[in-house]
């Protein structure tokens, strides 16, 4: 497949190739020996986990793609709140991901479903009195960073019109003084 797939690059035709090709693998975790007391409690999983692929397929297209995120969520409705670590510890969710694009719709429908809103999707979806509550609960929260790295104000910037009040109080608290 000539096409890389990338976390700023969420092409169609990437995510379209890899499915109909079938040729996404899941890269193994390495799971390190332990260089730290095991924790006492032993989990005992009453569901089956879901597949590192699906989760990656959910959050991928809730990057962009509506249809797909309908399909995939009325098949399997656990992975609503599934979350992908692209690598090092980038942990994303389909929420995330909508978050950081401004993809309201998905969003919406996400949280229709049942999905978890957290400061980044308040600020894309412009609920200023949500973002000024938690900055007032915790003001370090304005320094926080979502998926991949992105700020909160490129959250709010993603939000377009509709969080133009949360990108402004935002760039008031960012704005030299």
């Amino acid at each position: 497949m000539a096409d890389t797939l990338s976390r700023r690059g969420f092409g169609g035709t990437v995510i379209a190739g890899a499915i109909t090709a079938g040729a996404v693998v899941a890269a193994e975790a390495q799971e390190p020996e332990r260089d730290y007391p095991a924790p006492k409690f032993k989990p005992t999983f009453r569901k089956p986990q879901l597949g590192t692929i699906l989760v990656q397929d959910f959050v991928i297209f809730a990057h962009g793609d509506l249809d797909n995120v309908k399909v995939v969520l009325d098949k399997y409705p656990a992975v609503l709140n599934a979350t992908m670590d692209w690598g090092g510890g980038d942990w994303e969710s389909a929420m995330g991901g909508a978050s950081h694009m401004g993809r309201r719709d998905i969003a919406e429908y996400l949280i229709e479903k049942g999905a978890r809103v957290d400061v980044f999707a308040a600020a894309m979806l412009g609920h200023l009195d949500a973002v000024k509550a938690l900055l007032a609960a915790r003001p370090k929260l304005i320094d926080s960073k979502g998926p991949h790295g992105i700020p909160l104000i490129a959250h709010a910037k993603a939000g377009g019109k509709e969080s133009a009040t949360v990108l402004a109080f935002l760039e008031s608290l960012t704005a030299p003084k």
